[in-house]
């Protein structure tokens, strides 16, 4: 079976399929608890003086609580490679795993921000405290947000050809695979920007870092993909409702480089943009519930026997004339498949 695949099938399956994601889940809850612990030593070694961290990068070990930031950076660097390997399954999919790896990005600015938060005796809500509790509704409102979009990427439904469906998802995995490849340029330029920010006695660790120019790539993917959209479907209900969601995820990197209130007001302001963009496709486009209303017609018509106590062989033979349960099932399942992809 797999001699059959091409080379970039064999690659994809490689870096983006299900083994290599379960073998890199093991691989980031072992760098985790790792981080944690690797953080929490540095923090403790700072605070019995072994070591000292000056400027910018000190914040990081200010507290107990600042450890968190490594666990969390790497929990987010596995949230957008689920959230590359999601788009060529479905692009509505790929938009809640952006709001995913946002909500994130706000917890973690959260627990920062509680490591170096300072209290006054004054009954007086400071402008510390009122920005976390800013960013606990919006990191509330997002986290809602991505629930949404997963149960609606499995309840929405469009009818096209096997042909045009495997040349639709062939271009969504190019387009992850440029993707994957992309991330790790990113990363290493940010990564090496951060060191030598260190080394000068800088190195901020804002959430600009490394997201606001993958979500600037991430961008020109979503437009890609809503452009070849175009060549399978002219339905305006479904261009408009995926422009819409390209439009929340511009949104989404501009709130990432906006300083304090405006950035959760721009986060805050797209998730309420994504949830009305699903109510309204809820509303106008066919989902699975619509769809289970209208039954599949049968395959085979089977002639109605007349049954009773006293009459088994009857029965017998209308079960003969029935199709197995097994072959009613495959061609069930068989239609399903035909409409189970996606344009969003």
């Amino acid at each position: 079976m797999k001699s059959s695949q091409t080379p970039f099938e064999r690659l994809y399956e490689a870096l983006l399929g299900e083994d290599a994601d379960d073998r890199l889940r093991s691989v980031v809850l072992f760098f985790s608890v790792a981080g944690f612990l690797g953080h929490l030593s540095l923090w403790f070694l700072c605070w019995t003086g072994s070591l000292e961290v000056s400027g910018e990068a000190a914040s990081l070990v200010s507290s107990p609580l600042s450890s968190l930031y490594t666990p969390f950076s790497i929990l987010l660097a596995y949230e957008i490679y689920e959230l590359i390997r999601a788009i060529p399954t479905s692009f509505s999919s790929a938009i809640g795993k952006q709001y995913e790896v946002v909500t994130l990005l706000v917890v973690r600015d959260v627990f920062k921000r509680l490591s170096e938060v300072e209290f006054s005796g004054e009954w007086h809500i400071s402008t510390e405290l009122g920005l976390i509790i800013i960013e606990c509704v919006t990191f509330s409102l997002l986290f809602f947000t991505a629930l949404r979009y997963q149960a609606y990427s499995k309840s929405k439904r469009n009818v096209l050809e096997e042909e045009e469906i495997n040349r639709f998802v062939y271009v969504k995995q190019m387009i992850a695979m440029i993707l994957f490849f992309t991330f790790f340029i990113v990363a290493a330029t940010s990564l090496t920007g951060w060191i030598q920010s260190v080394a000068q006695g800088a190195g901020s660790v804002g959430r600009e870092i490394f997201f606001l120019d993958f979500f600037t790539s991430l961008i020109l993917a979503d437009i890609l993909i809503l452009l070849f959209s175009y060549r399978y479907s002219d339905n305006f209900a479904n261009l408009a409702r995926n422009t819409g969601f390209v439009l929340s995820t511009v949104i989404l990197r501009v709130a990432i480089g906006a300083p304090g209130f405006s950035s959760m007001v721009l986060f805050i302001l797209s998730a309420v943009l994504g949830l009305t963009i699903i109510q309204i496709a809820k509303k106008f486009l066919p989902t699975v519930e619509a769809s289970k209303e209208t039954p599949l017609p049968p395959k085979h018509s089977v002639p109605e026997v007349a049954l009773d106590s006293t009459s088994k062989n009857t029965e017998s033979a209308s079960e003969s004339l029935s199709p197995p349960s097994t072959f009613r099932n495959k061609t069930y399942e068989k239609s399903k498949t035909e409409i189970e992809i996606d344009l969003g």
